[in-house]
């Protein structure tokens, strides 16, 4: 998730409040002497109107409308294939949105200090092969150029600045997410020797030439033998491979939970190994791993991406039924605020919705989207006063926890190049890994807004005690479906397979849970290559 998707300038355009009180706790401050109010605010995606699915208590239709084109979900997909049916000159088009905004997980709020992430927050540097997200990049100056011998020029303001990422770890702070200061001679030896094995899983090649792991995922070698690793967990194949150093698995545990939701204890080994072997790192000519970031996170690429579906959107519009009648492709859509039903009637419909929506649209479906999971997700942004420490190692743009219960914190205003800031507004993840994410999604509507400040205080307290003390504000955010997490026998299995097919050539599915993967490279493909075969 925390690679992922993006937000605008007014957070009260983008999301809804699920409840907004006031918590005041009385702190004193020993210097000042005192009272801190603090401020918790609790938000999260619209889950109540899209319950509504369940039901299905909506009104006769009062109007039709007729479309070309149809697009249903305003996350990166739907944004990206609106994107290319106007570079193929299409402009008769519309885009429906459950949400007051779009982007998806790419979205984003702001306070008085600093725009934050409400999803994903960077884009690893794309694969030099990714012709058509370079060309993105650079329609948009994210790329300012080439260099004589074909290396992308990045603007340098939009990568990461140093430092980029620490790690808390046996009580001090050390550089890089990768436990190394105080290990045992064991533990090196066997981090050495993961990163060799996934050195050679990012060159390996099959007969056709095709990498074993690519992005996008359809560029991937379809080799039985790199197919067969979705068999099995992340844990039982570093097992297989005598791989037990306890700072290496937790490590690769959190990698899996920041990417998937889910822990190793879940995820297919497939996707653990495409974690650290798909991204070439080929795009500068030091192999650097950097990555893009703002303070809005991946809601400035959805940003870019909007200006695409500029007055062709309707949002707050729930589609509660899609079929085909006529010849025609026909949605049945549910306006929120006029609390009347439309019927839209198109020659293609895309549907860039997740199955888990997609499933009360079309009769039958449940039967194979009961294997799509998706980990769900709180990210807590807090303005804090002060984050200093007496430890070695400076804030970085990514502050990770070895070992704690969440994925740590990004500083959001860590690309500002001003660098004194009067308060620090940093923001935190959490993913619920469980072996059941439904019973997680359930669990996370019924807690309280202090239970969630308690959890994200505990956590952090691990590298900074007095964080309490310090915090002036809370904006929690709650994602029911934050991701699509592949657990060991999905990606290569046939309800995937079946999700993706179309209808009569008239209605299309295209989402990044169809890949698989929830990252912004495959949502952006998604739409791209679905507008390719229907125009």
């Amino acid at each position: 998730m925390k690679n992922g998707e993006n937000y605008s300038s007014s957070r009260r355009n983008f999301f809804k409040f699920l409840g907004a009180t006031l918590l005041i706790v009385p702190l004193i401050n020993a210097c000042k002497e005192k009272v801190i109010t603090l401020l918790i605010r609790l938000s999260g995606t619209n889950h109540i109107l899209g319950h509504k699915l369940r039901v299905k208590n909506f009104p006769k239709p009062s109007e039709q409308i007729h479309i070309p084109y149809l697009i249903v979900g305003g996350g990166i997909t739907g944004l990206s294939a609106a994107r290319q049916l106007s570079k193929k000159g299409v402009s008769d088009f519309l885009l429906v949105e459950l949400e007051n905004h779009l982007g998806g997980n790419s979205s984003n709020g702001e306070n008085q200090y600093s725009k934050f992430p409400l999803g994903a927050h960077y884009l690893p540097l794309p694969n030099i092969e990714d012709v058509e997200l370079l060309q993105f990049l650079e329609e948009e100056k994210i790329i300012l150029g080439y260099d004589s011998k074909g290396f992308p020029k990045f603007d340098e303001t939009q990568l990461t600045f140093s430092p980029d990422e620490r790690l808390f770890y046996k009580n001090n702070w050390q550089e890089g997410i990768v436990p190394r200061v105080g290990n045992s001679v064991a533990d090196e030896e066997e981090l050495i020797r993961f990163f060799s094995m996934m050195d050679e899983f990012r060159i390996k090649k099959d007969d056709s030439g095709l990498y074993w792991f690519n992005i996008p995922m359809n560029l991937s070698s379809q080799n039985d033998q790199v197919k067969s690793l979705d068999k099995l967990t992340m844990k039982e194949w570093l097992v297989q491979q005598n791989l037990k150093s306890k700072p290496l698995l937790v490590y690769i545990d959190y990698c899996c939970r920041d990417d998937f939701g889910l822990g190793i204890d879940f995820v297919s080994a497939y996707a653990g190994i495409h974690y650290f072997a798909a991204r070439k790192q080929n795009s500068t000519s030091e192999k650097s791993d950097n990555v893009l970031t703002w303070p809005e996170g991946n809601a400035r690429l959805a940003n870019h991406l909007n200006k695409y579906s500029k007055g062709k959107t309707l949002q707050n519009h729930l589609v509660y039924e899609v079929k085909i009648k006529s010849d025609k492709a026909v949605a049945f859509v549910f306006d929120d605020k006029t609390k009347s039903s439309v019927e839209i009637i198109a020659d293609k419909i895309i549907m860039a919705t997740p199955q888990f929506v997609n499933q009360y649209l079309f009769e039958g479906r449940k039967e194979y989207t009961k294997d799509f999971h998706y980990a769900p997700w709180l990210l807590a942004t807090l303005v804090v006063s002060d984050l200093t420490d007496n430890f070695s190692f400076p804030l970085c743009w990514d502050n990770v926890t070895h070992g704690s219960k969440g994925l740590g914190y990004i500083y959001d205003q860590h690309q500002s190049l001003q660098q004194i800031q009067d308060k620090k507004v940093i923001t935190y993840y959490y993913s619920f890994s469980s072996s059941d994410c439904g019973k997680s999604r359930r669990e996370i509507y019924k807690k309280s807004k202090e239970y969630w400040k308690n959890l994200v205080f505990e956590d952090l307290k691990i590298a900074h005690p007095n964080i309490e003390e310090v915090t002036e504000s809370i904006d929690i955010h709650l994602l029911g479906h934050g991701m699509i997490s592949p657990k060991n026998g999905f990606l290569f299995g046939e309800s995937k397979r079946k999700a993706a097919q179309s209808i009569d050539d008239k209605i299309y599915f295209a989402h990044s849970d169809l890949s698989g993967i929830s990252i912004f490279e495959e949502a952006f493909h998604q739409g791209i290559n679905v507008v390719n075969k229907i125009v």
